[in-house]
């Protein structure tokens, strides 16, 4: 009798930064949660978190079909890098601790604060197309024994 496979964990765990957590970082993961489902567990944070996700930014994601107006920009703790196996920096500088074994990737990106939706779609199709490059890395990855 075969037995049934144990849920699986998420193939990998992904944290997004950037300063304010309000743009890039939500669209980021807004398009990750979007595209991985549950097989890519994801988190966002920044450094110096804003008060409100960039209204722009969440127009531009309903453009695109996912909704992020329920997100609330995060701090950056120590406990969120060591719990992810990618960390992925958008403007953030030093402000990351690094820790060893952890995957570290700075996408540079326009910052789209103060700016209007036409000039934050730009960006937002940047970070899906990027996005779309980490799922196939991640699902092209050894799988552990």
């Amino acid at each position: 009798m075969k037995e049934e496979p144990m849920p699986s964990a998420p193939a990998a765990s992904v944290l997004f930064v950037c300063v304010h957590n309000a743009g890039r970082s939500q669209m980021a993961a807004g398009f990750l949660t979007h595209l991985a489902g549950d097989r890519i567990e994801v988190r966002s944070a920044g450094s110096l978190p804003a008060d409100q996700v960039n209204p722009a930014a969440v127009e531009a994601m309903k453009e695109a079909g996912i909704d992020i107006a329920g997100q609330t920009p995060k701090i950056l703790t120590t406990e969120a890098v060591q719990a992810s196996d990618y960390v992925i920096t958008m403007g953030c500088g030093d402000t990351c601790p690094v820790f060893p074994g952890k995957t570290y990737l700075d996408w540079t990106l326009e910052d789209p604060a103060g700016q209007g939706v036409e000039a934050v779609r730009p960006i937002r199709d940047a970070i899906r197309s990027r996005v779309v490059s980490l799922i196939a890395e991640i699902d092209g990855r050894p799988k552990p024994q």
